[in-house]
């Protein structure tokens, strides 16, 4: 490891524009002609549009046009679909409900697009979009799951008879129940996963800008894969054929899964300039971002978990209904299968696993991908089991979580997934070393005597990133390959520049992609630009989501360099006449083995395109590509252990201390893998505490502003404890493993756990806010 190299603390190259406001986000971007668009959007969440009538809007100042869910239909755009299908438990495909862009005739929640209005400026244009007057016939809603599958619930769409989408199994139901009638011990719970809205700091927003004379189009957009994006835009809406559309993510101010997903507004701001002939922007305002992102999480589980006579788990059975709003979003119908199911596992040897899950509709926002993905739902059910079984039992959680550790390597799990490697206890053994474990009981009694209620509690958590290999996620219903690709260009004064499929928006690429090249070539990475988000120039790639930019993204760039590499050898070797075996890469220079012969890397570069002196049949240049797809998943994994205070008085939880141990295979850079994990830290902390989308009972959000919607702040976060082990991923040839997940996946239960500890009540349900915790200490 060299200063700048892998495994160094090396400060963001990317921060010093952002911190100075240079950055170059979507809102930024001014094009000549620009118009605004302001989109009329439905007060009700289950209506018929009986007419829509925009003669008053079209003549107010500054509008361009009016249009409609009518003529985006007539235009043939398409629906916006879901792209990985799910087959219900009879082999039926899953029931996708048509969703357009716009709807021209029925709503189906609170903040559906039925027009849009282009006008001169964002102000004219929300002016006259309050002017289009329509005239709904307001229909019965089912704002949650329980009222969507209630008889005689409201239907919202006609493929899907009791709003079923699909009813999925995945296990061995027989000999699970088997399981169960032999059990020692069996510990049930129903849990609740609360519904989470992801707000970004940069709110969604979209330019289009159609070239009549080359009937091009170009988007920019707060996307996380913009070839995907392009794929789908071209490929499945009709908006334009794939190579007359560009699509630009410039500076992307995060994500957490929600800038995935195509959204109706881009489509519509792309036909929208084609119909009026200019450039036309979108972006979304707070209140817009509520009701339009895409939701997380919303699942309502029946959890049962048996133990045999020794305390070992020998069947876990899950019944989960997960809510998916009014319509399916991209990747929804993977995320409580594919991404949930397959990790109830947990870090556990449970050799029978049964799990049904059951998804609806209902009319809210649609729900999608947030940060975890189905990991942070799965962790949640098996550690709240466990904690809960080691109360029944009367057996210390750390204890009977080691009795049940998987230990050997690799590990098939009855549900789909093979853990490569991992150590589990060395996790466990660091965090509860950080945390003083042993000492807590004499802290515990301390608390009591002060008149303070004190628990602990434990969360080890396993995850699967990369999301890859392709063959293995197209046979599970993927309907893209989830591989990455990678250029390295070699400039001839020997700068390097670095083209990658994935995307960075907030990750810290330009720096950690920087330190794998510097690494390699010992040069600095100041030398070194990363490249991403703009189809016209990086070949096609897949994105950032789920843990898989190093793991993936980061192994293709590595690919490449190989390549790279070697050719750039053979010139060196030609040059100073030497063996191609002897030629050795050190400090930036190519040297001959056991001499004081050597070649800066420049000078390679520029004989590489002089091409003056090249080996025989060698072509000039040196850029090279490389496209890979791993063979496994990567298994992420850790302990975390919170301690918390309860004020009986109050409900209030205030924190004593959060440790997390986690192992990430090989780290890049140890100061962003820190700051990612305090990042998803504070998100499962959110969630256990403050977070809470809440609709009533017709279908309004009533938590659609930052006064409603209790994000959590600094004064709400401990100062977290965070370390590292290591077990080298033998996937990747990096061995690195993916972390911008973690903290939200493991925090949710420890928090939970702590406080069910410090009240001696297991019945709370997150968030867990004063006014629960008061009421479940009180009754």
């Amino acid at each position: 490891m060299g200063v700048e190299g892998v495994g160094a603390r090396v400060a963001r190259k990317e921060d010093k524009r952002f911190i100075t406001g240079k950055g170059r986000y979507v809102d930024d971007i001014r094009l000549h002609g620009m118009t605004y668009a302001a989109f009329v959007r439905s007060p009700h969440a289950h209506a018929k549009i009986k007419s829509i009538d925009v003669t008053e809007a079209k003549g107010k100042p500054g509008v361009v046009d009016v249009l409609t869910g009518k003529q985006i239909i007539d235009d043939k755009i398409g629906n916006l679909i879901c792209g990985w299908m799910i087959h219900s438990k009879d082999g039926s495909p899953m029931k996708m409900g048509a969703w357009p862009a716009m709807a021209s005739e029925t709503v189906r929640f609170v903040g559906q697009a039925v027009a849009v209005v282009i006008a001169e400026t964002r102000n004219q244009a929300r002016d006259a979009a309050e002017a289009v007057v329509v005239d709904y016939e307001e229909l019965p809603a089912a704002a949650d799951i329980k009222a969507a599958i209630a008889e005689g619930a409201p239907q919202l769409h006609p493929e899907a008879p009791g709003n079923v989408i699909y009813d999925w199994t995945i296990g061995d139901e027989a000999a699970t129940d088997a399981a169960f009638k032999s059990a020692a011990h069996v510990t049930a719970l129903d849990i609740t996963n609360n519904r989470l809205v992801p707000n970004a700091m940069e709110p969604r927003a979209a330019i289009a800008d159609y070239n009549a004379a080359e009937e091009h189009f170009t988007l920019y957009s707060t996307s996380q894969n913009p070839h995907v994006a392009r794929l789908v835009l071209s490929a499945f809406y009709n908006i334009a054929q794939e190579h007359k559309l560009r699509v630009i993510a410039p500076d992307v101010g995060g994500g957490f899964g929600s800038k995935i997903f195509i959204y109706p507004e881009e489509m519509v701001a792309l036909w929208a300039s084609k119909k009026v002939g200019r450039p036309v922007k979108w972006t979304s305002d707070r209140t817009e971002a509520f009701l339009t992102d895409a939701h997380g999480r919303d699942h309502l589980t029946k959890a049962e978990m048996a133990f045999d006579k020794d305390n070992r788990i020998t069947g876990l059975r899950v019944k989960t209904y997960a809510n998916l709003g009014a319509y399916m979003s991209l990747f929804s119908s993977s995320v409580p299968t594919y991404l949930y199911a397959t990790l109830l596992s947990g870090q556990y040897n449970i050799p029978n696993i049964f799990a049904e899950v059951i998804s609806v509709y209902s009319n809210t926002t649609p729900v999608d991908a947030y940060r975890g993905a189905g990991r942070p739902e799965a962790s949640f059910v098996v550690e709240r089991l466990v904690e809960t079984a080691a109360r029944e039992l009367k057996v210390d959680p750390a204890e009977l979580r080691r009795k049940n550790f998987i230990t050997t390597f690799p590990h098939q799990t009855p549900v789909i997934m093979a853990y490569d490697a991992g150590d589990f206890n060395a996790s466990l053994d660091a965090a509860m070393k950080a945390i003083d474990y042993q000492g807590f009981a004499a802290r515990k009694d301390k608390a009591k005597k002060e008149g303070k209620l004190r628990g602990i509690g434990l969360s080890c958590y396993i995850e699967a990133c990369g999301i890859a290999p392709s063959k293995a996620v197209g046979s599970l219903g993927a309907g893209v390959g989830l591989w990455e690709s990678a250029e390295v260009r070699v400039n001839p004064v020997g700068t390097i520049e670095i083209l990658t499929g994935s995307h960075s928006h907030g990750q810290g690429h330009e720096t950690t992609f920087a330190q794998l090249i510097a690494d390699r070539l010992g040069v600095s990475i100041n030398q070194v630009s990363i490249v991403h988000g703009d189809t016209d120039k990086v070949q096609f790639g897949m994105g950032t989501y789920g843990s898989r930019s190093a793991a993936v993204g980061l192994t293709a760039i590595l690919k490449a360099m190989e390549k790279m590499e070697a050719k750039a050898k053979k010139i060196a070797a030609h040059q100073l006449e030497a063996s191609e075996d002897d030629i050795v890469i050190e400090n930036g220079e190519f040297k001959v083995t056991g001499t004081d012969k050597a070649l800066a890397f420049p000078m390679v570069a520029l004989a590489a395109y002089t091409a003056h002196n090249l080996p025989d049949g060698m072509e000039p240049g040196l850029k090279e590509t490389a496209f890979y797809d791993p063979s496994n998943f990567t298994f992420p994994a850790g302990a975390y252990i919170c301690e918390v205070e309860v004020d009986a008085g109050t409900g209030k939880t205030s924190f004593v201390n959060f440790v997390a141990a986690d192992d990430f295979g090989r780290l890049i850079n140890p100061m962003i893998v820190e700051g990612q994990v305090h990042g998803g830290l504070a998100q499962g902390i959110g969630q256990a505490l403050l977070e809470n989308a809440v609709y009533d009972s017709s279908g309004q959000l009533l938590t659609a502003t930052f006064m409603d919607y209790a994000m959590p702040r600094a004064e709400d976060l401990p100062s977290f404890n965070v370390s590292h082990t290591v077990t080298l991923c033998p996937g990747n040839p990096l061995g690195v493993k993916g972390c911008g997940e973690a903290g939200a996946i493991g925090a949710a239960a420890a928090v939970i756990n702590a406080i069910t500890d410090a009240i001696g009540n297991n019945n709370l349900s997150m968030p867990a806010s004063p006014d629960r915790v008061w009421h479940a200490i009180h009754g």
